[in-house]
This record gives structure tokens, C-alpha cells and sequence, in this order.
């Protein structure tokens, strides 16, 4: 489905790393193989956010071989000290992505900063400067930049690979100001799905389209609005109409 707002971007970096949870349990980090639905939002969100809408990242084409480096990284620890880690990350990475944004209906408040001509120019606009804030590819030290880009073309490492599956793998979080329903409201929610890759091409579902969900804990959502004390600096900046 072709989506009214839609924007397309490439993003790329000297490094990455997408880390899996369960590698995290010993304090070395190792990167999955494809960036995840959440750090591409999370890119997006460095280019252009708004809490009157939610991006939803379609899909995404791998450029560039998959490549791993091992580092070795002296973390601080928590009481103090240094300690001595391996990191496995993603080298040389390059993406294009695919996005769109809708309403956050979750925002009653913000009904009169719903104009999507206003939203989508600003984000394209943000796309050709480079975002608002600082880009990265799944961690701090993993700098990365975007420019805008025609979805498709150019030549992809994987364009001729028909299909590739990389089994069981976190997708994203859905905060309690994007829930879905009765069951992610007021509480953070884990998603998890199954993705697989297509000529270069990974094709996202939507959070509460993913397979399985695991609950991580309550979380109220942040008030908007006049009563809050919000909307006078966003009037000052005229992201409020």
C-alpha cells in the first residue's frame, strides 16, 4: 500500500549495532544482522518527531554486504571502574528505508496540529538537511547520516538473494502513548516477529501486527496541552496551528 505521506530515505554509518537483549546479560553486546524496526523508527524520530503522530516504518533494503568487527570496549561500571568488553558490530552499513506516519489518536489534545501537508513538507525538509538531531545506527558511538533517496534504486548486495529468514527476532517497544489497545495502554509492550528478507528487501508490520508480545510494566503517558504548560513554546516555533 502506497501511503499519501510517505517518505524515503538512505541512512548509512561506519558502524552499527542493533544488539540483541539476550547478549546484553553479560555486558557484551552483539549486533543482529539487520537494523530493527525500533532503531529505524528511532532514526526517523532524530529527523523530524512529533507526539501528534506515529511513524511506522514499511520497510527497509540492505545495501551493503553484511559485514561483523569485533572490538574490544572498556565500559564504566556502576560502581565505579572500568571493565573490559567485546562488542560485535556491523560494518559498513547502508540503508534505505520507507516510511509514513499517522495520527496519534491516543492525542485528543493535539487534534489541531493535525495537518498532514505541514508534517510530511517539514520531514522531507528535515530529510535534506540531514534530521533535527544527531543520527545513529542502534548506539551513541554508532554515528550515521541520511539523505533522501528513491526507494529501489541502485544496485543492493542481497537484490538477487530470493529469500533469507533470520529466525525469532525483537522488533520494537510500543510505549503506552502509541498503545493499540486495552491491553498496551498504560504499560510498555515488547514486540517480536519473524523477519525475512526478499531480493535485499525486509517488509515491517505494524507493531501490534507482530506475532508475539511480551508486557515490561506500567508507564503513564506525558499530558500535552494547555493545561500542562506545553503548547506556549510550541506556539513560539508554529508547530501548533
Amino acid at each position: 500500500m502506497r501511503y499519501p505521506n510517505l517518505v524515503e530515505f538512505e541512512v548509512w554509518g561506519d558502524y552499527g549495532l542493533f544488539s540483541d537483549p539476550i547478549t546484553r546479560v553479560g555486558g557484551e553486546k552483539c549486533s543482529y544482522h539487520i537494523p530493527t524496526y525500533e532503531a529505524l523508527k528511532g532514526v526517523l524520530s532524530s529527523i523530524y518527531w512529533k507526539p501528534t503522530i506515529i511513524w511506522y516504518i514499511d520497510a527497509v533494503r540492505i545495501m551493503n554486504q553484511i559485514r561483523t568487527e569485533v572490538k574490544g570496549i572498556r565500559p564504566i561500571k556502576y560502581n565505579g571502574g572500568n571493565d573490559l568488553s567485546y562488542y560485535t558490530y556491523l560494518r559498513d552499513c547502508r540503508y534505505q528505508v520507507r516510511a509514513h506516519f499517522e495520527w496519534n489518536m491516543n492525542r485528543p489534545e493535539l487534534v489541531a496540529d493535525r495537518n498532514e501537508n505541514k508534517h510530511h513538507n517539514i520531514a522531507r525538509r528535515m530529510i535534506q538537511k540531514g534530521g533535527r538531531r544527531d543520527i545513529f545506527l542502534g548506539t551513541r558511538e554508532c554515528q550515521a547520516y541520511v539523505e533522501p533517496c528513491v526507494f529501489g534504486e541502485g544496485k543492493g548486495a542481497y537484490d538477487d538473494l530470493n529469500e533469507l529468514a533470520f529466525g525469532l527476532m525483537y522488533h520494537g517497544i510500543t510505549y503506552a502513548d502509541e498503545a493499540w489497545s486495552e491491553e498496551t495502554k498504560e504499560r510498555m509492550t515488547a514486540n517480536f516477529w519473524y523477519p525475512v528478507m526478499r531480493n535485499g528487501v525486509i517488509t515491517f508490520p505494524k507493531p501490534e501486527e507482530c506475532p508475539l508480545h511480551k508486557p515490561l510494566g506500567a508507564m503513564q503517558m506525558k499530558p500535552f496541552g494547555n493545561e500542562a504548560g506545553n503548547f506556549i513554546g510550541l506556539r513560539e516555533f508554529g508547530e501548533v496551528e
